[in-house]
């Protein structure tokens, strides 16, 4: 009875310290974008493209704030001590990878005009799923167990840029094996196409967060297991564009309902979306 009594109280404590955590990613948030007034935007503007970002951002803070509850038990005080540590490092890294990708890899938008003066919804998908694709790196970055010399919280810091630098590399080759211009076409409010290339980002996001996950034995092993994972995922994309061409819309051509016809199709773009995330599974199961 005391060791049910004790697993109890321990796992209360655990969701308490998250849901602190949560409340403070929720102020760093507001602390990181000081202009933005989140109350007014989700409830006084019905601002839809805002929500898609802003619960993007949930999601990826969910994410990193989740990695810091995994792994053995060392202690209450002990991973009370590394959720705490973690956790804010989590937050700190997951504000700082929005404005980056803001800067860098979202860098054709002014996303302060598309999100807010237009309510451009393909743009606030996009800056949400960035936001997810980002919460799964600094989870893997986090959840890896073993370290070398430089220490756990440098090692994070080193995956986390690495995360960054292949979230961008993918911007760009999604942008090759399409073709259409997916920057032109989200600015021009085209929600198909942000759907699919979302799909795209979340599905490089899971295959970093798998090759991070694994214990840590030496950075040449680390860097090898990243490079296989996003060379595969690279390899993948084009692969299931083809297959929902020929598979999952038999008779239909996938560029066709996305940007060719004058109402374009966001279901067919879920189904590419639900392709990329989809193969990311089978590749992460296989490996």
């Amino acid at each position: 009875m005391l060791t049910i009594l004790d697993g109890l109280l321990t796992t209360i404590t655990y969701i308490a310290v998250s849901f602190l955590l949560f409340f403070i990613g929720k102020i760093a948030y507001q602390l990181f974008h000081p202009r933005v007034k989140v109350a007014y935007e989700l409830v006084e503007n019905d601002n839809l493209a805002f929500a898609f970002a802003h619960v993007g951002y949930f999601i990826g803070l969910l994410l990193s704030i989740g990695s810091v509850m995994l792994g053995e038990s060392d202690g209450l005080v002990n991973d009370l001590i590394g959720i705490g540590i973690y956790g804010l490092l989590s937050i700190v890294l997951l504000n700082l990878s929005l404005i980056i990708n803001d800067k860098i890899i979202l860098s054709t938008f002014d996303l302060k005009k598309e999100i807010f003066d237009d309510k451009n919804v393909g743009t606030g998908i996009v800056e949400g799923a960035n936001a997810i694709a980002t919460g799964l790196v600094v989870m893997g970055a986090i959840t890896g167990e073993g370290y070398g010399e430089a220490g756990p919280i440098v090692n994070v810091l080193i995956y986390w840029i690495l995360g960054q630098i292949i979230l961008f590399v993918t911007s760009k080759i999604y942008n090759l094996i399409t073709s259409y211009d997916i920057h032109d076409h989200i600015e021009r409010g085209n929600i198909a196409v942000a759907v699919g290339y979302s799909g795209a980002i979340i599905a490089i996001g899971n295959l970093i967060n798998n090759a991070l996950s694994h214990d840590f034995d030496s950075w040449m092993i680390t860097f090898q297991d990243i490079g296989f994972n996003v060379i595969v995922g690279f390899a993948f994309l084009p692969i299931a564009r083809f297959l929902t061409d020929t598979i999952l819309l038999p008779g239909q051509k996938l560029t066709d309902e996305i940007v060719n016809q004058e109402d374009p199709n966001v279901g067919a773009a879920i189904v590419e979306a639900f392709a990329y995330v989809g193969g990311s599974m089978l590749i992460i199961w296989a490996l």
